[in-house]
């Protein structure tokens, strides 16, 4: 019988380590107890994909990324996690009557024989790094057995009188805490701006839109969700009873020393409430124009617009792209000792110290356009607006720049010349909005391409970024996918941007109700570099590539 080669021995066939390397490793294994692999690791000699990337080629063994493999949950209760643990292996699914399993060392025979005998199937078995292992059953074992222990509460409550669906008794309250905080560390921990709960027919999907981008998390019970979506509401300060209309609310949470505001919004959908939590992290917004992807004659023209005293200007994009993080960055680099600041929010996002916030609320008549009647009476300089959304606000918001103040304020446009022409169709004269409006921001949100995993390729004839403005044999970036970023090739987001100014042509052509088209050309014709352009600059500059653009921009 062939002996079993240990993972050390394989490493070094593969030149992977040295043997001093392996002595060294092995002499600490002796005094630690420690898996060999987690101590190379940790010696900085290799890394732990690397690892499992050399006993895959090595064996013949597939490789998988965790990060883009979903676990079926009904294979996961079939390994208990104490066994997952002990011997680092996740189960993934059952394909061709097989269990397949993911595991950090697939040499030990022993493990896949006890297996086999455990879950009745024959065990086929893929190589993964040790750490997307233990994160995965920090995540799926973890939630899953607070989970378990709802559905287990639940499931003994029923043979005593029973409660209403919206209330949660002492014994509940506790693995209901554990599954919704598990859920809102675990999406802030893998950076998502949003977390979606979402009832099925048969069971609740868990969402998480991380850079822009919805992704699969986890599915829940049917029979957890009131409990769940309860909770939320508790912490949030909503009506708990009301499961009728649509709600919002707020939670405020601290993660590792950040200030975190989620909020929450609850939609009525047939399978039950639907909940959003939207994560608000001050550390994210409150950011300098620097940072957010301008290039640096753009911000130079940026910075001299708002040094203006007066006049409007408009940050236009459609939701999601950024639009009120430009504003606060603005708002930040303006806000001195010197200048009366006053804002109209519908929500405020964020506290901004030496600024003077006000939150819209309807439901008492404090609009928009009332408050912006009665802060012309509190001595403004600076007047920001959350968003136009009727004429009476246009109107009011044009006057206040005519007037001597500096007026910042967002649209629903699809470029910088729509802005104008959006607000004439609202009713707005043209001669105001041609005498008031001095620029506008037109903004998107790329993905940026993951550092760690960057590598380059050349254009080819017959590429369709050829007629994007790539020439063939130019060179342009794309992620591959690792660990890092979770095998997506991307890691974070920046701006695209078009800036127009308002010049004398431009005001003209205002006053004549020119189309936004006639506009377009006239604002490129004196140097207004366009979306696609500041784009195409940035795949140029590695930054992102021609697909995401091109799903973003075009």
């Amino acid at each position: 019988m062939t002996k079993r080669k240990k993972l050390g021995e394989l490493l070094v066939e593969a030149g992977a380590i040295t043997q001093a390397q392996l002595a060294r490793a092995l002499e600490e294994q002796k005094r630690t107890g420690e898996r060999l692999g987690a101590i190379l690791a940790k010696q900085g000699v290799i890394s732990d994909k690397d690892i499992a990337s050399v006993i895959a080629k090595q064996l013949g063994i597939p490789f998988i990324s965790l990060r883009k493999e979903k676990v079926n949950p009904k294979v996961l209760s079939m390994v208990p996690e104490s066994f997952a643990r002990r011997n680092l292996l996740i189960p993934i699914d059952i394909k061709d009557g097989k269990l397949l399993v993911a595991m950090a060392d697939p040499l030990n025979v022993l493990v896949r024989d006890e297996l086999a005998l455990l879950t009745g199937y024959d065990v086929d078995v893929c190589v993964a790094p040790s750490s997307e292992i233990k994160q995965l059953i920090e995540e799926l074992y973890g939630v899953r057995g607070k989970v378990e222990a709802l559905v287990r509460e639940r499931e003994e409550a029923r043979e005593e009188p029973a409660l209403p669906d919206t209330e949660i008794n002492d014994e509940e309250l506790a693995p209901v805490i554990q599954v919704v905080n598990s859920i809102i560390s675990q999406a802030i921990r893998r950076r998502a701006s949003d977390i979606h709960i979402e009832p099925q027919s048969e069971g609740v999907l868990v969402r998480f839109r991380i850079d822009g981008v919805l992704r699969h998390v986890m599915e829940l019970p049917k029979s957890v969700h009131a409990l769940v979506t309860t909770r939320i509401k508790v912490m949030a300060g909503m009506n708990i009873a009301e499961r009728r209309l649509p709600q919002d609310g707020r939670i405020f949470i601290s993660s590792d020393g950040s200030n975190i505001d989620l909020r929450v919004s609850t939609l009525p959908t047939i399978f039950g409430e639907k909940i959003v939590m939207r994560i608000l992290n001050r550390e994210d917004i409150l950011i300098g124009l620097d940072k957010l992807g301008l290039w640096d004659d753009m911000l130079d023209e940026i910075r001299r617009l708002i040094s203006k005293p007066y006049g409007m200007i408009l940050v236009t994009g459609p939701t999601g792209s950024g639009k009120t993080t430009t504003l606060y960055s603005i708002l930040k680099e303006l806000n001195t000792v010197e200048k009366n600041i006053v804002t109209i929010e519908d929500p405020v996002e964020y506290q901004l110290e030496g600024v003077n916030q006000v939150q819209v609320n309807e439901r008492i008549g404090l609009t928009f356009s009332n408050v912006l009647r009665n802060i012309l009476r509190q001595d403004p300089d600076i007047i920001m607006v959350g968003e136009i959304r009727d004429v009476e606000t246009a109107e009011i918001a044009v006057r206040s720049a005519l007037t001597g103040h500096l007026v910042l304020s967002t649209l629903h446009t699809n470029d910088a010349p729509s802005a104008i022409t959006r607000l004439i169709d609202m009713g707005v004269e043209p001669y105001l909005v041609a005498s008031s409006l001095i620029g506008v921001i037109a903004q998107r949100l790329v993905r940026r391409i993951c550092p760690h995993c960057k590598e380059s390729r050349t254009v080819e004839n017959g590429d369709i970024w050829v007629a994007e403005g790539l020439p063939p044999g130019s060179v342009y970036y794309v992620g591959k996918g690792c660990e890092e970023c979770g095998d997506t090739g991307y890691m974070g987001r920046t701006g695209v941007f078009e800036l127009m100014l308002i010049s004398e042509e431009i005001q003209r052509l205002t006053v004549e109700r020119a189309s936004a088209s006639k506009i377009r050309e006239q604002a490129i014709r004196e140097g207004m570099v366009t979306l696609k352009d500041d784009g195409v600059r940035k795949i140029r500059a590695g930054v992102t590539t021609p697909s995401e653009v091109m799903r973003v921009v075009f």
